[in-house]
C-alpha cells in the first residue's frame, strides 16, 4: 500500500505530470523537456529522478544524452487496482501477535516472560523459530539458542516443553 500511495503522491504534481504527457508521445532527454516545458534541466532532472525511483520511467544512454522512457505496464492498469487494498491485508491475530512481540522483544532480546498464557505462547513461539524442525538437539545446543534470547534459559525451555513446542526425551530436544 506505501508504494501505490508514493505514485499517487508522485502523480500529484503539475509538472511531472507534464513530463509524463511528454514521455507518453515519445521517449526523449532531460534538455529536449526542459526545452518544451521552459524550465531549467536541473528542475527537469529533479523531476525524473523521482520518478526513476517510484519506477513510473526508465532511462538508458545512448551516446550523449541518457533518454528517458515512460514504464508503460504501470499505466497500462486500471485504476482500481491501484486504490484497492492489496490481497495480503494482516489479520487481527497476527497485528495483535506482532504488537505482542514488539513489546516484550527489544533489540533482539526477550525482556521477560509474559504471565498471561496467549501472550506467553507467542514470545515462546517466536524463539522457536530458530530450532529446525525434524533436527534433534541436545541440551547445550538448547540453551545456547535461548540464551541468544534471555538469560535464564532453563525456564524459557521448560515453558516450551509446557507449551508444547517443544519435546524432550533424555537429554534430547525437538520441536513439535
Amino acid at each position: 500500500m506505501k508504494e501505490k500511495l508514493a505514485l499517487l503522491k508522485l502523480l500529484a504534481d503539475e509538472t511531472r505530470l507534464e513530463i509524463l504527457n511528454i514521455l507518453l508521445r515519445e521517449d526523449s532527454y532531460v534538455e529536449k523537456i526542459a526545452c518544451e516545458l521552459s524550465l531549467t534541466p536541473a528542475t527537469i532532472c529533479y523531476h525524473l529522478k523521482k520518478m526513476e525511483a517510484a519506477g513510473v520511467v526508465r532511462c538508458a544512454r545512448s551516446q550523449f544524452y541518457i533518454i528517458y522512457s515512460l514504464n508503460r505496464e504501470i499505466f497500462d492498469r486500471p485504476l482500481y487496482e491501484l486504490i484497492k487494498k492489496d490481497g495480503e491485508t494482516v489479520s487481527a491475530e497476527e497485528k495483535y501477535r506482532k504488537e505482542v512481540v514488539s513489546h516484550f522483544f527489544k533489540y533482539g532480546r526477550l525482556i521477560q516472560l509474559p504471565t498471561q498464557r496467549k501472550k506467553r505462547e507467542i514470545v515462546l513461539g517466536e524463539i522457536a523459530k530458530q530450532f529446525e524442525a525434524g533436527r534433534t538437539y541436545d541440551e547445550k545446543e538448547v540453551n545456547e539458542i535461548i540464551h541468544r534470547f534471555h538469560e535464564d534459559h532453563c525456564t524459557v525451555r521448560r515453558e516450551m516443553i509446557a507449551c508444547g513446542l517443544m519435546a524432550r526425551e533424555m537429554e534430547t530436544y525437538w520441536l513439535l
